[in-house]
């Protein structure tokens, strides 16, 4: 079965029950499981520099990311599930998940989906659409 499961967070309460779902699994299967967050680096984020400055931004969205995977271990540890957790900076938060999941050598993802249809969907694009589009592994998607 799977040996290697990357779950990707954004600390939403749907991709909590997607971490829940995930660790559920690998603790049936024995898989490994490692967390990840992306956060957008601040290049991207500063079209206005004078809004937030790159210090406030950093510690931020640091803050967030460390609030998002202790989160993760707490939930593996609850399940009685050891795991690994990433923060990456990314502009394109789909592109880090699918490195991670290479370096890491995943042989799945499991991931929340909003369930988005129709010109929402078309406008706004998913990270789990852009993942299951582009991955090489696969991808189970929880809505």
């Amino acid at each position: 079965m799977y040996q290697h499961i990357l779950i990707p967070t954004d600390g939403s309460p749907l991709s909590r029950k997607a971490i829940e779902h995930g660790i559920a699994i690998a603790k049936e299967t024995g898989a490994k499981v490692t967390g990840i967050t992306v956060s957008t680096p601040y290049y991207v984020f500063a079209s206005d520099p004078d809004l937030l400055s790159q210090d406030v931004y950093e510690k931020s969205t640091t803050a967030f990311a460390n609030k998002c995977l202790i989160e993760f271990k707490a939930i593996a540890a609850a399940a009685g599930v050891s795991c690994n957790t990433i923060h990456v900076q990314h502009s394109q938060p789909y592109q880090a998940i699918l490195d991670a999941a290479k370096n890491e050598r995943c042989d799945l993802i499991i991931m929340a989906s909003h369930g988005r249809r129709g010109i929402s969907a078309i406008v706004l694009g998913s990270e789990t659409v852009k993942v299951l589009t582009h991955s090489t592994i696969p991808v189970l998607v929880y809505r």
